[in-house]
């Protein structure tokens, strides 16, 4: 299906706006959410794109004139995928070797809107290795992708992947007291135990937990 640039910038528009909202908009909520974007086009030309759309079978209106997206599978917008960058194991029981500062040893074909409030440019993924994470959904296989992070931010109660002498693990972090950090694991499996340094350690914090992909998604 051959669209416009407009039109296929009214649908990323519109797709940002429902799960921005988590609502649909009429087109006028609509055209003053386009208006906040710096999209100046007029109502009239909105709705005459809509009205394409429509034609198209990739919008559709209710009775209150909110608009929808129809998921129509002969149209795709290649775009909106982009490629994360895979860094190979990242531990969920003993710490493995992490590619930091390494090429990629693959990357994962994902959709932007995934990862709606995260900058792509900052996105990796890691495939997990182990059980000690399980009770946090993310289960041995699973593609795990982080968020790359600027030091000095706080990472109390966040689970992160934590870069300990060039090995890597994903633990939840947590601040305990006299200056001790605590990478501890949410498993059924009572063999893992929390790992513990000291604020003056040398640790990177390589990531933060933005979702994991289970690999029954995934074509392996």
């Amino acid at each position: 299906m051959r669209l416009t640039i407009k039109q296929k910038d009214m649908l990323e528009y519109l797709r940002s706006f429902i799960e921005e909202r988590k609502e649909n908009p009429t087109g006028y909520r609509f055209h003053k959410y386009l208006a906040s974007k710096g999209v100046g086009d007029s109502l009239k030309s909105l709705m005459q794109v809509i009205e394409a759309l429509e034609r198209k079978d990739l919008i559709t209106r209710d009775k209150q004139r909110k608009l929808y997206l129809v998921e129509n599978e002969n149209y795709a917008n290649l775009q909106n995928v982009i490629s994360v960058p895979l860094y190979g194991l990242a531990s969920c029981g003993e710490a493995l070797a992490y590619a930091e500062g390494g090429a990629a040893e693959d990357f994962l074909q994902i959709s932007k809107n995934i990862f709606h409030q995260s900058d792509p440019k900052k996105l990796f993924a890691v495939k997990a290795l182990g059980d000690s994470m399980n009770k946090s959904g993310i289960n041995d296989g699973d593609y795990v992708i982080f968020e790359s992070v600027e030091s000095g931010l706080d990472f109390d109660g966040q689970t992160v992947v934590a870069v300990i002498n060039g090995m890597a693990t994903i633990k939840n972090f947590k601040k305990l007291p006299d200056g001790i950090i605590g990478l501890f694991p949410a498993s059924t499996n009572k063999i893992h135990h929390p790992i513990y340094i000291s604020e003056t350690d040398t640790i990177m914090i390589a990531g933060i937990f933005r979702r994991v992909l289970p690999v029954s998604f995934i074509s392996l």
